[in-house]
């Protein structure tokens, strides 16, 4: 089988350094592009060797001169529109897991899946992907059994938004099908007693957590929790290969890491 041509856009950031590492380890991938701003103190220089895994005969470039199967963006909002639009005019498909992406941005990126396949998702760990799908579940067979959501997650000191995009996904996911209208962030004081209609959101900021989101489903006497836990930050890379090896072939539409794992 022939090798997947892939370019990675953000290449010297550290999770780009981390797609190069990780692509260079698969015997069915080729990173024949490394991207990134042009202004980048590193252009020029070998992508492997950024990456830390040796020389990969890449360099580093601001422009997409070759060939390529598939790209991976894992940029900065700005840096992502102006590749989106890369993507469209050379009919590359293309993997968006670059997150905090304005309204206008992310209607470019519904657009560009009417010429495109894509596959966008606000986080792109295969796991928390297959939890999001059995806390959709879990919602389903709880809807009419009084129960309470809650939901926790822990991240580094550095991240600078709360809750996590993360959590707020799996709060849609879980009102989508059970109907709470109200969305806590924290209590203190004396709220009084906890309204059913709402989901309350708690942010942990800690150390060097690469992400854990734990959903808590509660009624009277019992209660199902769901947890997801990244040990390192490799799960969003290795997630966004995955997406990568999908999307070849594909037609032109969206898709889902759900997609990927065929659920």
């Amino acid at each position: 089988m022939s090798q997947l041509r892939l370019a990675i856009h953000g290449a010297a950031g550290r999770m780009g350094r981390r797609l190069v590492a990780l692509a260079a380890a698969d015997e069915n991938l080729a990173v024949v592009a490394a991207l990134d701003r042009a202004d980048h103190p590193r252009l020029g220089d070998d992508a492997g060797l950024l990456a830390s895994v040796g020389p990969l005969g890449v360099p580093l470039t601001a422009a997409l001169d070759v060939e390529v199967d598939v790209l991976v963006d894992f940029s900065l909002p700005d840096a992502t529109e102006s590749i989106v639009a890369v993507c469209v005019e050379k009919a590359i498909p293309l993997v968006c897991a670059t997150t905090g992406l304005r309204p206008e941005q992310t209607a470019t990126l519904e657009r560009a899946a009417a010429t495109i396949p894509l596959v966008w998702a606000p986080n792109m760990s295969l796991a928390v992907n297959l939890t999001m799908k059995l806390v959709e579940v879990a919602a389903r067979a709880l809807v009419d059994q009084d129960a309470d959501v809650e939901i926790l997650e822990r991240h580094h000191r550095f991240k600078e938004d709360a809750p996590s995009g993360t959590a707020l996904k799996f709060g849609q996911i879980v009102a989508g099908v059970m109907g709470q209208t109200a969305h806590r962030h924290g209590r203190e004081g004396r709220p009084g007693r906890r309204p059913h209609g709402e989901i309350g959101y708690h942010a942990v900021r800690v150390g060097d957590n690469p992400g854990e989101h734990t959903i808590v489903f509660a009624m009277l006497g019992e209660m199902v929790e769901l947890t997801v836990r990244a040990t390192n930050r490799d799960c969003y890379a290795l997630g966004a290969l995955a997406a990568a090896r999908f999307l070849a072939g594909k037609p032109p539409g969206r898709y889902a890491i759900a997609d990927v794992l065929g659920l």
